[in-house]
């Protein structure tokens, strides 16, 4: 508890990740939550992720119908709208999101429809720090360490002592930092990664977007709210 009071005034004040790390042991990783698309649903429950391509219809205005994919970080580019957060959500939570949008706006009574027609599925993204960032699919079980190899391990210039998993839990994205040096040494438990996990590597190069990213997240092995 005192550990997750620590984070939570961290995050809120904006302390630098190097002041908040002191002393604050990891929680076990037996404990940490599974994402969204693990669970079982039906179709049309089946929630858009990372990099997932989704087509959006709107009767009668083919000039604003398209396939359009996810971004890493969860948001699709629309016409006349421009980025919208849709990871997370169902097709027909998109849809009704998206016809309240363009209703109050640009359209009168819009019919939107939605469907998911590719999937990334049992698929983890790798960047920053990472020998060979990409997309790589996922079969079994598989670790946090094990995942990273996948991308070949950490670059030359990375921060193995900040390695952050983003996982979307119950309709909200989450983030987590693990000390992969820790776990590699046996000291911290290597948590289990999932499909549609995406993970940051820190490191001295990587871009400016990642950096005010992974940085604001506190060093425990503790999903939270981001």
């Amino acid at each position: 508890m005192k550990s997750l009071i620590m984070a939570l005034m961290c995050l809120a004040f904006g302390i630098a990740i190097s002041g908040c790390t002191g002393g604050v042991g990891a929680a076990s990783t037996q404990s940490l939550p599974i994402p969204d698309q693990t669970t079982s649903v039906t179709l049309g429950d089946a929630r858009i992720g990372a990099l997932d391509l989704v087509q959006v219809e709107i009767f009668g205005v083919e000039s604003l119908n398209g396939t359009y994919q996810v971004s890493f970080d969860g948001q699709m580019k629309l016409p006349l709208i421009g980025e919208i957060d849709a990871i997370g959500m169902t097709a027909g939570e998109l849809a009704y999101e998206l016809e309240e949008i363009y209703g109050s706006r640009y359209l009168q009574d819009p019919d939107v429809s939605v469907s998911i027609v590719e999937s990334t599925g049992r698929r983890v993204t790798l960047e920053g720090a990472i020998r060979s960032p990409g997309i790589y699919p996922i079969t079994g079980t598989m670790t946090l360490v094990q995942a990273v190899a996948l991308g070949g391990g950490p670059a030359q210039d990375a921060n193995a002592r900040k390695v952050v998993v983003f996982r979307q839990i119950d309709g909200e994205r989450h983030a987590a930092a693990f000390d992969l040096v820790a776990i590699r040494n046996g000291n911290r438990e290597d948590p289990a990664i999932y499909g549609n996990d995406i993970i940051i590597v820190d490191g001295s190069n990587i871009n400016e977007a990642y950096q005010a990213t992974i940085r604001t997240v506190p060093l425990l092995a503790l999903f939270l709210a981001f």
